[in-house]
């Protein structure tokens, strides 16, 4: 199972986050804070696994990581998981993100967010792997987004729909105070 996918860049800002278990906040601060120094201080010459942390679990959990440019993609894994698989599986997640993006880079997972968290949760959901093929991952994400400018397009619609209401309420009222309504006589009624 993966326990969890963190994104960060060079200096161990992070990028994306997302724990597949639930750990409090300063633990999560605290995991995210060892996992790097644990990876940043590896050469890159060396194996791309890992022990996991202590705050992990230690020796039953695994640090999958690769290192592009400015950013490292860690998975944090137990010891069940392939762990060839799961490097495989950080190059899917990385390819998906470049062919969305057209080159990915950091600013990219900063501002689109939204797109970074709807690719990973069609390649993993709750620490499982869904899917590894880029065409299904990529045609869902664009099944999304068209789903999401449609709604977009529909609240526009209302909105200007909803805008334009007072201006027709406005111009009614001035059209029946220039025409004379006669009203019928109502019968008082005295108590």
């Amino acid at each position: 199972m993966i326990r969890a996918i963190l994104v960060f860049n060079n200096q161990g800002k992070p990028r994306v986050i997302k724990f597949f278990v639930h750990y409090p906040e300063d633990t999560q601060q605290a995991i995210i804070k060892e996992v790097f120094h644990m990876v940043s201080t590896r050469d890159d010459t060396v194996c791309n696994f890992l022990e996991g942390p202590s705050k992990l679990g230690g020796g039953d959990f695994r640090l999958i990581y690769r290192h592009y440019a400015t950013l490292y993609f860690v998975f944090c894994v137990d010891t069940s998981e392939s762990e060839l698989g799961i490097l495989d599986l950080i190059q899917v997640f990385v390819e998906s993100l470049d062919r969305q993006f057209e080159n990915v880079c950091e600013l990219d997972l900063i501002f689109h967010v939204d797109k970074v968290h709807n690719i990973l949760q069609e390649i993993c959901m709750g620490g499982m792997v869904l899917e590894t093929n880029m065409a299904e991952i990529l045609t869902h994400v664009e099944g999304q987004d068209s789903k999401e400018k449609s709604e977009v397009t529909a609240t526009s619609t209302i909105k200007n729909t909803m805008s334009s209401a007072p201006n027709k309420a406005l111009s009614a009222v001035k059209n029946l105070q220039n025409t004379s309504i006669k009203l019928p006589s109502l019968p008082s009624i005295k108590f």
